[in-house]
């Protein structure tokens, strides 16, 4: 099955055909760096990095550009309308942002460029759409002339006598419809302020990715995405602005992520209801924060709780459990192999399933569907080389190679979670050894504080029949 995509801009699940054949490239609209981010804002950013990973793994050359939107009015309230400090404030949130997308085991983008250093190209495009009569300077102010674009709404589904019918009240008494948006906004006092043709100002939040995507990109190039919340009028406002000025398709295929929700409610910042990321990553390990923002295909909305966490911890554990089974149970090779066994000439199809489910418009649940009915069909090989069947390894040392690889295509790295194992299993084993001597003689105190210190180290123990067997708490 080849990979096929849900375009907004179709409104229907597509077959994924790249401008350049084995090549492809992405633009996802990254985040406004005025404030910490909240969980919410992350979905998008674990979803494409997903999104990335697979293209990468099913052969093709990935080009992944994500951008700081580090000029905006959000950023000049936040630094208190001191242009300086804008800068001090969107470069503070970029490094927090950062850390957080790493802490969640997202790959940073090949390209991550800032509005604030792609001035003269937003210029560039603006002028374009000036010369063409498609936008028009009104004072300071630079805006495009919706009603010039016949075509406006195709993304949104948007009819645009409804649009005008329900527009609000015109903030610049010279901007001639409701509709238009700004383009370049002339200068106020305490705003970073950059030279133009039209006067000193600043860009307007449209035109940046508009610049940045064609920069870097180039005209009708493969994907481009974000949330929902930005379908209109954002992209849809990129989409004429880009088009007008250069005549050709600006993105040939738009994928939007559903929002998380809090009791039913969109998680957002203007409604009071968000998540602290650094308070979750406080109290969990970021790859169960990762594993629940997939744990919902990323077109639905995604219910956010402690016990969505919760949940999430308890089926990354069943993984990294397997993990640490194998890999014990296997040796210092535990990694090796050709994944043969468990590939498509395998007799669960394991490979070819959880491709199939990715290449269906990235149905992350359905790939970890895949995973976990490798795991239960390989738990009994594991039993079997520990009792010494050795006959059994070639078949789960093959599994365990698919096994990484697939978990490697949704960025969970379990074999991470082990420590080095010439300095760690030693001690282990000599407290393990020390617990079940105190087991055999009743000293259950001792077992116990034994057992509950290795579960505070984030390891836990479970007694089996053949002896007591660890593994890593997410």
């Amino acid at each position: 099955m080849a990979l096929q995509l849900h375009n907004t801009l179709t409104r229907a699940k597509e077959p994924f055909v790249p401008r350049d054949e084995g090549r492809v490239g992405i633009y996802l609209c990254g985040i406004t760096v005025y404030g910490e981010p909240h969980v919410g804002n992350l979905r998008n950013v674990v979803v494409f990095d997903v999104l990335r990973r697979h293209l990468a793994a099913s052969g093709y050359d990935v080009l992944y550009v994500r951008n700081y939107t580090d000029v905006d009015d959000k950023i000049i309230n936040a630094a208190g309308h001191d242009p300086l400090q804008a800068f001090v404030v969107a470069e503070r949130w970029t490094r927090v942002y950062d850390e957080i997308t790493a802490a969640l085991g997202v790959q940073p983008p090949d390209i991550a460029p800032r509005a604030s250093g792609h001035i003269p190209e937003m210029l560039a495009l603006i002028a374009s759409l000036v010369d063409a009569g498609i936008a028009y300077q009104a004072g300071g102010d630079v805006y495009f002339a919706v009603g010039k674009w016949p075509e406006y709404g195709r993304l949104s589904g948007r009819d645009l006598a409804e649009l005008q019918a329900g527009a609000r009240v015109e903030v610049n008494p010279d901007k001639r419809d409701p509709l238009d948006f700004a383009l370049w906004k002339g200068a106020k006092p305490g705003e970073p302020a950059w030279d133009s043709p039209w006067g000193p100002g600043r860009p307007g939040w449209h035109i940046e990715c508009s610049a940045m995507a064609g920069k870097y990109l180039g005209r009708a190039f493969d994907i481009h995405g974000g949330g929902e919340d930005l379908i209109f009028p954002h992209h849809e406002n990129e989409i004429a602005q880009s088009e007008a000025a250069t005549g050709e398709p600006f993105a040939r295929y738009w994928l939007h992520n559903a929002f998380l929700e809090l009791k039913g409610e969109k998680m957002a910042k203007s409604v009071g209801n968000v998540v602290s990321p650094r308070e979750l990553l406080a109290r969990h390990r970021g790859v169960v924060l990762r594993y629940a923002l997939l744990g919902a295909h990323y077109r639905s909305p995604l219910e956010f709780s402690e016990e969505v966490l919760a949940d999430a911890a308890a089926s990354y554990d069943r993984l990294a459990t397997f993990a640490t089974n194998t890999a014990r149970a296997l040796g210092d090779q535990g990694g090796s192999g050709t994944g043969g066994a468990a590939g498509p000439a395998g007799p669960s199809g394991w490979r070819d399933r959880f491709e199939a489910a990715l290449d269906d418009d990235l149905n992350v649940p359905a790939a970890l569907a895949v995973l976990f009915d490798l795991v239960a069909e390989s738990n009994p090989l594991i039993a079997k080389l520990e009792h010494g069947d050795t006959a059994v390894a070639g078949d789960l040392r093959d599994r365990f190679a698919t096994f990484l690889a697939l978990t490697a295509r949704l960025g969970f790295t379990p074999l991470d979670d082990l420590p080095d194992p010439a300095a760690f299993r030693p001690v282990l084993a000599l407290l393990l050894d020390l617990r079940e001597r105190a087991r055999a003689a009743r000293d259950f105190a001792v077992a116990d504080a034994i057992r509950d210190r290795l579960a505070h180290a984030g390891i836990r123990v479970e007694d089996r029949p053949g002896g007591p067997r660890w593994h890593l708490i997410p």
